[in-house]
Parts: C-alpha cells; sequence; structure tokens
C-alpha cells in the first residue's frame, strides 16, 4: 500500500506532537474522512505516538499507513474512556476495530420485554430484536455476568430459558427455593407483579436507582416496625446489592439526573464549544462546536450565542445547564434562563459548577474545548495547504490558462429508463458550494442513453449563459474554470458538442472514468493519470463523489413517486436475491429506500446475507443507479 503524501504526513506528526497526556478516546481518519479505528487510552500521547514509533503487525501497519487525522477526546478516567470507546465504535464501526478484537463484539444486558414473564439476560448480539431492549455496551462479560447475579438477588425475575416459564414437571425450581426466582411458572406471582419486578430491573439498569432504593428503604423499615426481622435483613441486603450494581454501572453519575455541560475556548478566529449530554445519570452524548467570526469576542457572550442558536434551534432543553465556574461572570444568566424556560415551557437553571461531580465535568467540557480549538488550527491550515496544492497540481496537470477556482461537475443517475435524473455539483476554492448545487429532470424519453442525457443537461445549463442574458440564478450566471463530466470518452464527447451547439468553446472540459480513475481530454488519445493520493485526484474525487450523491438523492425521490403507481420495487431485479433474501432486507432496513441508501458494511451486517452476496448487491445497486458510467450503457 503507497504511503500518504509528505503534507499529509507532516499534518499527522504535527497532531501527534499536539495531543495531551490524559486519559480519553482516540480516532483515526483517513483522507476521505472515514473513520479506520477508535481506541481508548490511559495517556492519550503516548499511546497514540507507539503506533508510530515500535514494530507494528502487518495489520497495525496497514493502518498507520492509511491515518491522515488523528481526533481525541479527553475524559478524567480510563473508565470513562471505555465507555466513549464502545459508544463510538457502535456508531461508526471502523473497519480495524472489528478486525483487531477477534470479532468479539461486546457484551449487552438485554430484557425480553414481548414475553409474558421476560427474561433479563447476557447477549453480543444488538441487533435491535423487536420487543427487546438492550443496555449497555459493557466493558467486559464478567462485569455482566456480575451485574446480572446481583439484579437476580435483588429482583427474582426467572433465570429459565425460553419465551414460556418453567419446566415439564410443572414443579418450581431451585431458583424459587433460594429467593432467586417468583416462580410465575406456577402462578405464585401474577402477570402484572412481574412486570413490575422487570420495570424495577430496567430502572436499575437505565440509571434511575433512587426511586427503587427508596421504596427498599421503606419496606425495611416497615419490616422492623412491624418485628419481622429477617425480613428487614433480607430488603438490608437487597440494599447493599443495589449499591453494588451502581457501583458496576460505569457511567452512572450519582444523583445528578439530567442536565447539558458547556465548555468553551476562544482563539484569534474560531471559538469551540463542548457539549456533553448528561441524560438520566449518565453521560449520552458529546458534541464540538465551532463558531466563527470570534475576534474580540469574550468567552461568555461566544457561550451566550451558541446556546441561543443551539436550543431556538429546535434541540431538546435540559432543565439545567452547567458552565465553568470561569465564564459564568460573562454570562447574561437571567436573559439565558429566561429564555430557555420559553424554549422549555417549565424553569431551566443557569449554573456554575462549584465542586463535585458536575465540576468534573465542566472542567472535562472546558479542557476538550481547547484541544479541539488547538487541533482545529492545526486541521484548517492542512486544509488550507490541501486545496492550494490540489488546485495548483489540477492546473498543471491538464493545462489550464489559470487556477479552475469553480469547478463543475455533471453526473447521470437512472435506473434503465426509469426516473433519470442529472446532478450538477459546485467547488469554489476547493469547498462545496453546497447553495449552488442544481438538479435536473431528464426531459429525453429514447431510453436509457447517458450519452443524450449529458447531452441535454449540457445543452440546458450552458444555453441562457451563452445568450448573455441576465440571469437570476446566480449558479448559472456564473462560469466555470472547469467542468468535470462522470464518465469515459463518450460522455465527454457529449458534453463537448453541447458545448459547441451553444456556442462556449472557451470553457475547459474533462472527464473521470471511476473504475480506474482515469481523466480525459478533449483531442488526447491517451488518459491523464493523477498521481494516487495526490490532493488533485482527491479533489476531483471529491466533486464527482458529492455528484453521485447529490444525483442518486434525487433519483431516490423521482423514482419513489413514479413508483406510487404500483410498479415494483428496484430489489426485484437484483441478480442472486430471491423471496427470503428480499425478505431479510426489508426487515431489517425497514424499507427499500433504506436498502438503496446502505452502505456495503450495512448490507454485510444483514442476518442470514452471505458477504460475498452482499456485496455482490451492493455493486449492483450502485452500478444500476448510474454510479458506473465509464462504460454507457447507451451503447
Amino acid at each position: 500500500m503507497a504511503s500518504l503524501p509528505e503534507d499529509i504526513r507532516a499534518h499527522v506528526d504535527r497532531q501527534r506532537r499536539a495531543l495531551p497526556e490524559e486519559p480519553g478516546v482516540y480516532i483515526y481518519h483517513d483522507t476521505s474522512g472515514r473513520v479506520l479505528y477508535v481506541g481508548k487510552a490511559k495517556n492519550l500521547r503516548k499511546r497514540v505516538n507507539s503506533y508510530f514509533t515500535k514494530a507494528l503487525d502487518a495489520r497495525k501497519h496497514a493502518l498507520v499507513l492509511r491515518i491522515a487525522e488523528i481526533e481525541v477526546f479527553a475524559v478524567s478516567s480510563e473508565q470513562e474512556a471505555l465507555e466513549f470507546e464502545a459508544r463510538l465504535i457502535r456508531r461508526h464501526k471502523p473497519p480495524f476495530n472489528v478486525m483487531l478484537r477477534d470479532d468479539k463484539s461486546y457484551p449487552y444486558i438485554a430484557v425480553t420485554l414481548a414475553d409474558d414473564y421476560p427474561r433479563v439476560l447476557f447477549t453480543r448480539e444488538r441487533r435491535n430484536r423487536p420487543g427487546t431492549r438492550y443496555f449497555g455496551p459493557y466493558p467486559s462479560a464478567k462485569r455482566v455476568r456480575a451485574t446480572l447475579d446481583l439484579l437476580n438477588r435483588i429482583f427474582p425475575y426467572r433465570p429459565c430459558e425460553g419465551s414460556r416459564p418453567g419446566r415439564q414437571s410443572g414443579t418450581p425450581c431451585l431458583d424459587y427455593h433460594i429467593a432467586r426466582c417468583a416462580a410465575p411458572c406456577v402462578g405464585y406471582i401474577s402477570q402484572e407483579d412481574y412486570r413490575v419486578v422487570i420495570d424495577d430491573v430496567m430502572a436499575v439498569l437505565g440509571g434511575t436507582v433512587k426511586p427503587v432504593r427508596a421504596r427498599l428503604h421503606e419496606e425495611m423499615r416497615a419490616a422492623a416496625v412491624g418485628l419481622e426481622f429477617e425480613q428487614a435483613a433480607r430488603l438490608r441486603n437487597r440494599i447493599a446489592d443495589l449499591e453494588q450494581v451502581v457501583h458496576l454501572q460505569a457511567s452512572e453519575l450519582p444523583g445528578e439526573g439530567s442536565f447539558d455541560v458547556l465548555g468553551v475556548a476562544v482563539g484569534e478566529a474560531l471559538a469551540n464549544v463542548q457539549l456533553l449530554q448528561v441524560r438520566d445519570g449518565r453521560m449520552h452524548d458529546r458534541r464540538s462546536n465551532f463558531l466563527e467570526h470570534v475576534e474580540g469576542v469574550e468567552a461568555g457572550e461566544v457561550l451566550t450565542q451558541f446556546v441561543l442558536a443551539h436550543y431556538v434551534a429546535g434541540k431538546p432543553v435540559p432543565n439545567q445547564l452547567v458552565v465553568g465556574h470561569e465564564v459564568i461572570p460573562q454570562v447574561d444568566v437571567t436573559m439565558l434562563q429566561e429564555e430557555l424556560g420559553r424554549l422549555r415551557g417549565t424553569a431551566v437553571e443557569v449554573r456554575a459548577a462549584q465542586r463535585g461531580e458536575k465540576r468534573r465535568l465542566a472542567d472535562l467540557a472546558m479542557r476538550n474545548a481547547e484541544h479541539a480549538l488547538s487541533y482545529d488550527s492545526l486541521k484548517e491550515r492542512t486544509r488550507l495547504e490541501r486545496r492550494e496544492q490540489g488546485l495548483e497540481q489540477l492546473r498543471e496537470a491538464l493545462d489550464l490558462e489559470a487556477l479552475p477556482f469553480r469547478i463543475e461537475c455533471y453526473d447521470i443517475s437512472n435506473l434503465q429508463d426509469e426516473a433519470p435524473v442529472a446532478s450538477m455539483t459546485v467547488l469554489e476554492d476547493g469547498r462545496p458550494r453546497n447553495d449552488h448545487y442544481r438538479k435536473f429532470a431528464m426531459r429525453y424519453e429514447g431510453g436509457q442513453n447517458d450519452f443524450a442525457m449529458m447531452h441535454e443537461v449540457i445543452t440546458r445549463r450552458f444555453s441562457r449563459l451563452a445568450r448573455g442574458e441576465e440571469e437570476e440564478d446566480e449558479s448559472f450566471a456564473s462560469t466555470p474554470n472547469l467542468v468535470i463530466i462522470d464518465g469515459g470518452k463518450g460522455q465527454l464527447g457529449a458534453a463537448l458538442e453541447a458545448l459547441r451547439e451553444v456556442g462556449i468553446e472557451r470553457v475547459p472540459v474533462c472527464s473521470l472514468a471511476k473504475q480506474e480513475e482515469l481523466v480525459f481530454l478533449p483531442g488526447r488519445e491517451l488518459p491523464i493519470v493523477l498521481e494516487r493520493q495526490s490532493p488533485a485526484l482527491l479533489l476531483v474525487q471529491r466533486i464527482r463523489d458529492e455528484a453521485h450523491r447529490f444525483g442518486l438523492g434525487y433519483h431516490r425521490v423521482k423514482r419513489s413517486a413514479d413508483n406510487k403507481a404500483g410498479k415494483g420495487s428496484v430489489l426485484d431485479s437484483l441478480v442472486g436475491v430471491g423471496d427470503a433474501r428480499r425478505r431479510a432486507m426489508l426487515t431489517f432496513f425497514g424499507s427499500p429506500e433504506r436498502v438503496l441508501a446502505a452502505t456495503m458494511e450495512e448490507l454485510e451486517a444483514v442476518p442470514g446475507l452471505p458477504g460475498k452476496v452482499a456485496r455482490n448487491i451492493y455493486d449492483q445497486l450502485h452500478r444500476l443507479d448510474g454510479r458506473d458510467s465509464a462504460t454507457p450503457s447507451g451503447r
């Protein structure tokens, strides 16, 4: 595998030198931004640098060769790092995590609510089965089993297997006699009372411990007053076991409820606000937010502007907002409380964190805001250098008269002759100009012919520009410095013919064939091969992929509208997919549209769908949707 360009390696080296010596989570990204690996560390700097300074096995070496960006999140303990690592792995499904963990997934606790008498059990399968509630992930199987053992001492739920309780003999098992089961199999507990037991189990696993603890204390006191000392002793032991369960629940924040924690750091041109969400005593999520144009603005004002923009936009408002004690003097607390209270409908408290768990979280948010701001300055400098290099390399490779400040890319998306559309995406100064993206419903009615449809879209785009008429649409009024056509020589020829017909001859045009990433130019027999991982190739790949994404989205919407008349699903046309596999995909994703939008990794996760078949389905779907246009289907 070829190594990354020197400028990317230099950027990664700068990031490594800036890492904090604290516990936390580190995330490796490739050049496209995809998450490659998520890990935890007691010391972020030492752990990350160990990948680059010591001998590695072949797989880890392959990982290092692809690292283009390092993201970190510092925490207060290794245990918190483990919880965040598990959450991020579940969210991003990094390819190297799966391979480096010996194919073992994190353990969960599942509650089978669909059963008349639900079970509470250990599982490693997180498939979101209907009627099952999952808790976790947990850091180890040992910890899950210890938690289940304690829970069963406290709550007499049934440990037997199967959807129905009991055994063939029709008599209670040993678990009933040692107070580990209430024996629903012989009717010693009603279904309603058993569900109360399960509700208590889920409350404890979900972090809502106070009501359960208070009720057990009350029952213990009542038993003691009634001179039922053996029952009081059993309840005392259950309360002790409950405290042990709370201790085992790593992300439990005792007594803290639900609130948001905010930390802020302000630089010369950028500011960062870290938002930590705590829900029902658990660290639920962390979000990093950047704000621009902050020159001369105090941290309190930046925080105020973020809070108003974030929550006014419709985000859930908690009943309490916790900020660092350093920032609170600069914040208009009264104004924020009134505005947030109006949005929430009940009173909202904005307060500083002085001590305890909230102070620790506030300090954590402030520290991570500073880390994020430091990292973003490195990332922004690298992005700027990469954009400049990409534009300059593209100008040299294509022999352009000037830097291609504005680049437009065109792509055709269709399924046979159904719902053909075209997309136009724009980069200006190497950045996407989303407000200039345009989509076209094709008027051509001659069947599936990519050449004719490319001719049509280029004609429609440039005809008004050629006439010199005043154009209200800013995107159509702008003249591109480079036009990129998705496809091979055939699509390029159709675009050039359209430009000649409308009278546009000085706009540079090229085409990009996907299979080999070859660039074709007018009048040249052989294609140009841009260096792999070069800024120029990444630039054209980016706008081409944007054109695919934008056009494919419109194609799906239009096809869905056209299919309301009763046409069959696109899944019906897939080779190698029968009724069973089609049902498996629809059950897993919920709709044909979600199947079409699935990544290859998501398709491979469908139960009962072999990996080879999943990859073949992915190739068929994206070839049908117009992604493989290097070989025209309209010949």
